[in-house]
């Protein structure tokens, strides 16, 4: 692909670096990246051999003159990067959440439409292989009507990982901006992306996490968990947002008369007796995807009555990024189909602020907990 499409990277972490890989593959130029602090900035931007490196975002922008812009920050940082991006004419591909909160997803939403620039979602875990394989199968009718879907996992996280972004709301924290956000993705992509109905109930299993200086790579925040957890001197911070949820929807779906059920189920502190999975049940047949992700192996249930281990379809397997790690490999799928669709070649369908934007507002109504009926006085 041509290299005169130029991208501006917002971000030094593991996301940071990650876009500006998954750009370079697709033979886009990235000309600078931009980070909070100096010394940061400066040794990725060498380690990278990127020619540009700053901590002032518009400066960025006005100097480094974009085609597209990456925002890899945590969510509580999107807003104003974003609306100055697109206000300055760039395309805008984003990392999930979209921002911190309905209200100003669904303004950046709107401001990408009247500007008329593209946009991207990274709810990237659709790009999965196994979960394409899916698609396939349903679409091809395997499994008949699809009925019901199951997206179960526990994380497992430690209580003791170092205090922040993930911690803060406002900071576009919490297990439904970074995990729901994929599992949705996943099941819209093989059910259909009409979504009817949501409710929901959360829960901050956490309480509070020592504050340690020196965390700048997410990935590598276990790291920095102190030594000794009692030390009086230590500073903790509390935490404002969920670790758990449950989640029910109804999606509609081209291949259903009636709308699917959906249950998302998700502990991020808790332990897993057996793998997580996801499962989507119909009328002739079922599908069972191991990991939390569907990462796979995938087994289908049919006229045999029996759960058969199938492999995956060769042209899929090709198609596939050759990058190691889940995370980078479906960056990669995404930039991919975006930046073709910027330079007006055929791509594949691929999510945008509109789905950032819904999902962020339902984010927020999982949130208000208001979804129970006190039976209390039943005798």
């Amino acid at each position: 692909m041509s290299k005169s499409i130029k991208v501006l990277v917002h971000g030094t972490g593991f996301a940071g670096q990650g876009h500006a890989e998954a750009f370079r593959e697709a033979g886009v130029e990235v000309v600078g990246i931009v980070g909070r602090t100096e010394s940061v900035v400066q040794d990725v931007s060498k380690e990278m051999n990127i020619s540009y490196a700053g901590t002032d975002w518009a400066k960025a922008l006005a100097e480094c003159q974009p085609d597209i812009v990456s925002i890899a920050t945590p969510g509580g940082a999107h807003f104003e990067p974003i609306k100055q991006a697109i206000e300055a004419g760039c395309h805008v591909f984003c990392d999930k959440p979209l921002t911190a909160d309905g209200d100003t997803a669904k303004a950046l939403y709107q401001l990408a439409t009247d500007k008329g620039v593209k946009t991207a979602f990274a709810a990237s875990f659709r790009y999965m292989p196994e979960v394409i394989h899916a698609k396939r199968l349903v679409k091809n009718g395997f499994i008949g009507e699809p009925l019901e879907v199951e997206c179960v996992s526990h994380f497992n996280l430690e209580r003791d990982i170092p205090f922040g972004w993930s911690h803060r709301k406002e900071d576009g924290g919490g297990r439904l901006n970074n995990n729901f956000t994929h599992k949705l993705s996943i099941v819209t992509s093989v059910i259909g992306e009409k979504i009817l109905s949501v409710m929901g109930e959360v829960r901050n299993d956490m309480g509070k996490a020592p504050i340690v200086k020196g965390v700048h790579n997410f990935k590598t925040r276990r790291d920095h968990i102190p030594d000794d957890l009692n030390d009086p001197s230590l500073e903790w911070g509390d935490s404002n947002v969920e670790w758990s949820y449950n989640v029910t929807a109804k999606l509609e779906s081209p291949f259903a008369a009636k709308p699917v059920s959906v249950l998302f189920k998700h502990g991020g502190l808790h332990p897993r007796f057996h793998e997580d999975y996801i499962a989507f049940y119909g009328s002739k047949g079922a599908i069972y995807i191991k990991g939390h992700y569907g990462s796979g192996p995938l087994y289908l249930y049919g006229e045999s009555k029996t759960w058969d281990e199938v492999n995956l379809p060769a042209d899929i397997a090709a198609d596939v990024p050759d990058v190691e790690g889940d995370t980078e490999r479906n960056w990669q799928y995404l930039v991919r189909e975006f930046v073709k669709d910027i330079q007006g070649a055929p791509f594949r369908p691929y999510q945008t602020f509109k789905e950032g934007s819904h999902y962020q507002q339902l984010i927020d109504i999982i949130r208000r907990n208001d979804n129970w009926v006190d039976v209390s006085h039943l005798q």
